[in-house]
C-alpha cells in the first residue's frame, strides 16, 4: 500500500501487510534515520499492536508524526479490508 502523509516532513509511506503482519515498510521522505528506525522497529509486528504503540505520537508542536502517520495508514488499510 501507498499512503500519502499529512502533516509531516515525510511524503509516503510504503508498506505491506502479510499474514496480519507488518512488513516492507518505506518512508519516502523525512528524516532518514528515524524513519528507518521506525520502519524496522515496526517490521513483522501485528498490525493491530503497531498501531497502539505508535498512534498519536507528536514531532515538536505538530499534532502527529511520521509514526503517527504509519498508525493512520495502518488504520486505514484494515478499514479497506472490511
Amino acid at each position: 500500500m501507498v499512503y500519502k502523509t499529512r502533516g509531516v516532513c515525510s511524503r509516503e509511506i510504503h508498506f505491506d501487510v502479510k499474514d496480519n503482519k507488518v512488513v516492507n515498510v518505506q518512508y519516502v521522505g523525512g528524516c532518514s534515520g528515524n524513519t528507518q528506525g521506525v520502519a524496522r522497529l515496526i517490521e513483522g509486528m501485528d498490525i493491530d499492536e503497531a498501531i497502539s504503540r505508535i498512534e498519536g505520537i507528536h514531532c515538536g508542536p505538530r499534532p502527529t508524526s511520521c509514526p503517527d502517520q504509519l498508525a493512520q495508514a495502518l488504520k486505514q488499510y484494515k478499514a479497506a479490508q472490511q
